[in-house]
């Protein structure tokens, strides 16, 4: 609530795409070493253990994983959620959110209009495109178990200090 009382009103789909996006631009990397793989994922475990956040973390560059966690409260099908979040962002070279989101803005689903097997791809917020200046999408930095919203909203919050 607003000191005023009332709810914020949510971002339009529009507005929420649009912020999505510049999310992405925003968080190009300059490198992404085995190091900065470390510690990224080393800042997402503390920023999740503050907030005793029952997640799973997982740090990829191609097809190689350079670090996973899983904290206290998560499972095997949060692993499941990460292949599948994942995957959305490999097709698609953006955030798993913004390509959900980018559907449900058309009025539709994913998985209803993507063509693609559910059982293999999730576009649910969490999964986010780790570029590099000049190379693009190397990578993927992955958070589930929480809310889609709120996994997508850890990752960037980890980005965003990983960069500064």
């Amino acid at each position: 609530m607003t000191s005023t009382g009332h709810t914020p009103t949510p971002p339009t789909p529009a507005e929420l795409l649009a912020e999505l996006a510049a999310q992405e631009d925003r968080l190009v990397l300059p490198q992404f070493t085995h190091e900065d793989a470390w510690a990224l994922g080393s800042l997402l475990m503390r920023l999740a253990r503050e907030r005793e956040a029952p997640v799973a973390i997982d740090i990829r560059r191609g097809a190689q994983q350079l670090f996973h966690c899983a904290l206290p409260g998560s499972s095997a099908d949060n692993d499941a959620w990460i292949d599948r979040k994942r995957r959305v962002v490999e097709r698609y070279a953006e955030s798993s959110y913004r390509v959900g989101t980018r559907f449900r803005a058309k009025g539709t689903t994913f998985e209803d209009s993507s063509r693609l097997d559910p059982d293999v791809y999730a576009a649910h917020g969490g999964s986010f495109p780790i570029a590099v200046e000049g190379a693009g999408v190397i990578g993927t930095v992955t958070v589930s178990g929480l809310p889609q919203a709120e996994d997508h909203a850890l990752v960037v919050e980890a980005l965003e200090q990983f960069k500064s």
